[in-house]
């Protein structure tokens, strides 16, 4: 009995020491953008991995770059060389292709004996790669499986899914497709494209203007240049061919210096670079054509492009990391999730619809996105490698389970992270940053004292941005981007404050999208907070499947929002519901926006405070049963609120009239938009609720005397606000 403990405790140990031995696959330039970064974490972790590295494909012809040599130069062996591209670029030609590396492989594979395969995408190679390695009983991991783009590209995806043992894909929404195609969800890593790992990192580098010059010539400034990379439709060459001539046409007319890159290597490849030849694209001034750039240099050139064209995959996946402007031609990419940086122009039939696409696209600027990636992805890789158990039975089975809710997650930490939104909310006092669920629920929050400078202001928020970032890693949450509530009037299009409140200094004319997002590389949504109190209602409060209803914050100021027909109404200047300063009386007191009779100047927190002390210092404030007053900091409007619910008559008639303005105000509202719900929201919300409904049952017009005042159940309105704009956000966009 005893030695046959020994030995299983020598099995494990064995087991336990055994590194996993790892074969990499690469068959082009695009799919080695997407494996290097794995390459490199693997060849740093010699203690639990073993790597192999496999080249073919179009690496190895001279024609589309002999881009092996850049495997080489950062430092892999190369274990095999297979060349098995039949020439002739034609329908035929890619099955032959097919056919003999699927001669070939036996030999390496056997010879290799890997653990695992490591396979790319949807490309013909890779296909093969599937095919051989799953007939030799050898376990197949598969990147960026369950995307849907539009050609014979998403066959032979899905086909390769199929075959896979293991999946790493890069969105939500390829995980459903795959869950959906039968796949075990514990078998699927939700990790982000690996690509992003190594672009978000090295995108913001000091000799980028060398880059740019080096390939397009020492007089092209930045954001002043094109980016063109077209590949033909194998299932639509004619069209395809056509496209990319159109394209040429409108690009030469748009009369920009261009970095055009050839196309690859599927059917109708030479017939497109016979019609770049044929128009003297190679010899134009304004045109550089070339077969192939560097990685790190490719993601420099598309940072800081006017634009980029085509339809290459990485138009609408890493551009938009960049926020770069990129012009989608045709087909090939639909179905793709991409950012709002894409401008689909899915039949681009004529030269002037591409050249009007460029117009409108050129020398932009969008939020940065991280759809695609968030820079973590080979981490959880790595980590997934390692979690697979080389005993359990090599057969693969299917599963047919109903596709999981939008945000369940999964009990392994690998595996599924709570989406989620970064919220700041910048107040006269405090500055907050929270971690809101898909579902409302704030994970964890943050509390600084909101500084007076601009500089101190910025630095903190960032500071506190970053910390919050790196918690929700560990707390399973992947930030989708994040939302900003603040005072004053904002410009939510372009992210800039355009006016603050007096309660914020140094806080007009400021872009606050732009420093956040090239801080964290996430898109960015700004708007007021009465705005967002609205939002948070719209999403999470009494207005949700409300289509028509308004919100009013009453707190040191009174703002609000406005629901129409299920949109926020911003106004043309943006200074719609600013309900605060609807005027109620000709000659009343005097407000901070400088007018006189607004509704804040009577029901507003400070208007209170105001009266409060008002009383205080006339000495008709404390009544019997209050807190001795000397002994206060300071006199605040809960003092007078106190006072009056124990009988002081001055305070009652101080709230009275507050109460008064802001129900005339209120009535005023429901006579100009007509909602069918008003919400109050704030910590004097509860104190106003019943004279507001009795002004608006004895004032309003008998058709809206029946609209329901309710106080509003979210204690964090700003906060939840600021996170509606990024969960609810849809980024697609077709022209």
């Amino acid at each position: 009995m005893q030695r046959m403990r020994e030995k299983t405790d020598k099995m494990e140990e064995s087991k336990a020491m055994r590194k996993l031995r790892v074969c990499v696959a690469t068959c082009n330039r695009a799919d080695y953008s997407k494996l290097a970064p794995i390459m490199f974490g693997i060849k740093a972790n010699p203690d639990e991995f073993e790597l192999e590295v496999v080249v073919l494909g179009s690496h190895l012809i001279d024609d589309y770059g002999n881009t092996f040599r850049m495997i080489e130069q950062d430092d892999f062996d190369i274990g095999s060389k297979l060349h098995t591209i039949v020439r002739g670029e034609d329908e035929a030609a890619m099955v032959e292709s097919v056919g003999l590396a699927l001669v070939k492989l036996p030999d390496v594979l056997h010879r290799l004996r890997p653990d695992v395969l490591v396979v790319h995408g949807d490309r013909f190679d890779a296909l093969a790669l599937a095919t051989a390695a799953a007939l030799m009983n050898i376990r197949i991991l598969h990147l960026e499986g369950g995307e849907v783009s539009g050609t014979i590209d998403d066959s032979i995806r899905h086909a390769i899914s199929k075959l896979a043992h293991y999946h790493a894909c890069c969105t939500r929404t390829a995980e459903q497709h795959l869950i959906a195609m039968c796949e075990d969800h514990t078998r699927i890593l939700l990790a982000g494209c690996p690509s992003y790992d190594k672009l978000l990192a090295a995108h913001h580098r000091d000799d980028y203007m060398d880059i740019i010059r080096n390939w397009l010539g020492d007089n092209v400034k930045e954001d002043n240049y094109i980016v063109a990379l077209q590949h033909p439709v194998t299932t639509d060459i004619k069209n395809s061919i056509k496209i990319y001539e159109l394209m040429l046409d409108a690009l030469i007319s748009f009369n920009k210096r261009t970095l055009v890159l050839f196309p690859n290597i599927d059917a109708g490849s030479k017939e497109m670079v016979r019609v770049m030849r044929k128009k003297g694209v190679e010899q134009h001034p304004n045109f550089r054509a070339v077969k192939h750039v560097p990685f790190e240099q490719f993601i420099q050139l598309v940072c800081h492009a006017g634009a980029m064209i085509g339809n290459s995959s990485c138009g609408v996946r890493e551009a938009g990391a960049f926020g770069t402007p990129v012009i989608n031609l045709g087909s090939r990419q639909t179905g793709r999730e991409t950012g709002e940086n894409v401008l689909h122009v899915r039949d681009a039939d004529t030269q002037n619809k591409i050249y009007h696409a460029l117009e409108l696209q050129f020398g932009k600027r969008y939020p940065c996105s991280k759809i695609y990636g968030d820079g973590n992805a080979v981490p959880r890789i790595l980590k997934f490698l390692q979690t697979i158990d080389l005993d359990e039975p090599l057969q693969k089975t299917f599963c047919f389970p109903p596709v999981k809710e939008w945000d369940i997650s999964q009990d392994i930490d690998h595996i599924l992270e709570t989406q989620s939104a970064l919220a700041v909310d910048l107040g006269g006092t405090n500055l907050r940053v929270a971690i809101v669920s898909m579902r409302g629920k704030i994970v964890k929050k943050y509390t600084q004292t909101n500084p007076k400078t601009y500089e101190a202001r910025i630095e903190l928020i960032l500071k506190m941005c970053t910390e919050a970032v790196f918690d929700a890693v560990h707390l399973n949450c992947r930030i989708l981007g994040v939302g900003v509530s603040t005072g004053g009037r904002v410009n939510p299009q372009e992210g800039v404050i355009l006016h603050s409140t007096k309660l914020i200094q140094e806080w007009s004319s400021i872009d606050i999208r732009t420093p956040i997002s090239d801080a964290l590389h996430l898109p960015i949504w700004v708007d007021n907070d009465g705005n967002c109190a609205a939002l948070a209602e719209k999403k999470f409060g009494h207005g949700k499947g409300v289509e028509n209803f308004v919100t009013i914050i009453t707190g040191t100021g009174i703002g609000g929002g406005i629901i129409q027909h299920n949109e926020l109404i911003h106004g043309s200047t943006f200074c719609a519901a600013e309900l605060g300063h609807i005027m109620v009386s000709l000659d009343g007191p005097e407000c901070m926006c400088g007018s006189r009779g607004c509704i804040e100047a009577y029901a507003s927190g400070m208007a209170l405070q105001k009266e409060a002390k008002r009383l205080h210092d006339e000495e008709l404030l404390e009544v019997e049963g209050m807190v001795d007053l000397k002994k206060a900091e300071s006199i605040s409007a809960i003092h007078l609120i106190n006072a009056a619910r124990l009988g002081n008559r001055k305070a009652e008639a101080v709230l009275r009239t507050a109460g008064m303005a802001l129900g005339v105000g209120i009535v005023n509202i429901l006579h100009m938009v007509n909602p069918s719900l008003v919400i109050l929201s704030g910590v004097l919300a509860a104190h106003y609720q019943a004279p507001v409904q009795q002004v608006i049952d004895q004032r309003a017009l008998t058709s809206a005397q029946g609209i329901q005042v309710l106080t509003s159940d979210l204690e964090e309105p700003a906060l939840l606000g600021a996170a509606s704009m990024v969960l609810d956000y849809t980024t697609r966009r077709i022209y």
